[in-house]
């Protein structure tokens, strides 16, 4: 309960800083000798809603690791499916460069495995583009549909996504 208040309210508030226990407990319905009892503080459940949607994102994304190269849209959208989902709550916490960050490594690890797969296996022979720059082009897609472009569908961004990268493996 005191996880769905938290992400509701910052939803609203569209700021962290704002969040408070008392905010987050009557939100929830309960008080805050209750909230003490499952968390130290407003960083300790906001650290925690923010790993369980990392976390998710992880697993929404590893399906992509193993995926063909070009044969990846349907996992992508998948993820894609997930943010647009939690929209709201991610263009908050892309206002955060720590949140920004986490995202960028989630995606330069899913370059970095997919590169290292194509290239064990023969199907290229060098970097074509940094993943660095990979990674950072896929975020500000991202981060753009979530800010500006919601009104195209996770669909539509991952076939943009895919066309972008076709001649430059993003393995």
């Amino acid at each position: 309960m005191f996880k769905q208040a938290a992400l509701s309210l910052l939803i609203e508030q569209h700021s962290i800083s704002q969040l408070t226990v008392q905010k987050v407990a009557d939100r929830a319905e309960l008080n805050r000798a209750t909230f003490y009892l499952h968390f130290e503080d407003i960083h300790d459940l906001i650290s925690i809603v923010t790993d369980d949607i990392f976390d998710e994102l992880s697993i929404k994304l590893e399906p992509l690791v193993n995926s063909e190269i070009h044969d990846n849209r349907e996992g992508l959208t998948v993820f894609l499916d997930y943010i647009y989902e939690n929209r709201k709550f991610f263009a908050v916490l892309f206002e955060y460069k720590h949140y920004e960050g986490r995202l960028f490594g989630l995606f330069k690890q899913l370059i970095e495995a997919r590169r290292d797969r194509a290239k064990n296996e023969g199907r290229i022979s060098k970097d074509w583009v940094s993943i660095e720059i990979l990674t950072a082009s896929i975020i500000g897609i991202i981060m753009w549909w979530i800010r500006e472009g919601i009104h195209f569908s996770s669909e539509h961004i991952a076939n943009q996504i895919t066309q972008l990268y076709k001649k430059s493996p993003i393995t």
